[in-house]
């Protein structure tokens, strides 16, 4: 499982989930004061973020922005870390199939989950977190990486004939680990924890 640090919720790029353009629902301040927000998921430590964008500036979803240190095209800055629950229905709605996006396009980082996870307890082991994956289901990966390590999702079903679209198992445990707060065995996303609003950067 990861370690986390203070640093874990810096992301340099984020995939657009909803864009509101007079604010989020819940800012009871008057319109004129508010300013647009985007909700969107981060790709490297899929932390779910609002993000102010530039004045004239708009993103729709699935777009990739870059948020990090230096110039930015759209996001002028990341405003805070947000919840599940501070998502907008739209956001929700297309939680699932953003996370997707971002797993395959990242392929070799969860690949080597299939590749090195190991026993949790002696009971139960680190694959068995994925939906769809029990007992047999997970002998037969070990016993197929054992004999040479995985490729890509395709090279699993391949050798794993009853594992079918592991890169969507692998997003619906992620999207586990951001709607559930106490889920056990969390390993793809750190936790919650309410915060301040982040520096204007």
């Amino acid at each position: 499982m990861q370690s986390y640090n203070k640093d874990d919720t810096k992301e340099e790029y984020v995939r657009v989930l909803d864009y509101l353009p007079y604010g989020h629902p819940s800012d009871t301040r008057p319109v004129y004061q508010k300013r647009p927000v985007i909700q969107a998921i981060g790709e490297e430590h899929l932390s779910l973020l609002e993000i102010v964008p530039k004045k004239g500036k708009k993103a729709d979803p699935y777009d990739r922005l870059y948020v990090g240190r230096g110039l930015r095209d759209v996001a002028d800055y990341v405003k805070r870390r947000i919840s599940y629950d501070d998502l907008t229905n739209a956001a929700k709605m297309e939680l699932l199939n953003v996370i997707e996006e971002i797993v395959k396009d990242n392929e070799g980082r969860f690949i080597e989950f299939f590749n090195k996870s190991d026993s949790i307890t002696p009971r139960f082991h680190h694959l068995e977190i994925i939906p769809g994956i029990g007992k047999k289901l997970m002998w037969k990966i070990i016993e197929e990486r054992n004999k040479s390590p995985f490729t890509s999702f395709k090279d699993i079903e391949a050798r794993v004939t009853t594992l079918y679209h592991p890169e969507k198992l692998i997003a619906r445990r992620i999207e586990e680990e951001i709607r559930e707060d106490n889920i056990k065995y969390r390993t793809f996303v750190k936790p919650f924890v309410k915060q301040t609003e982040f520096k204007k950067s």
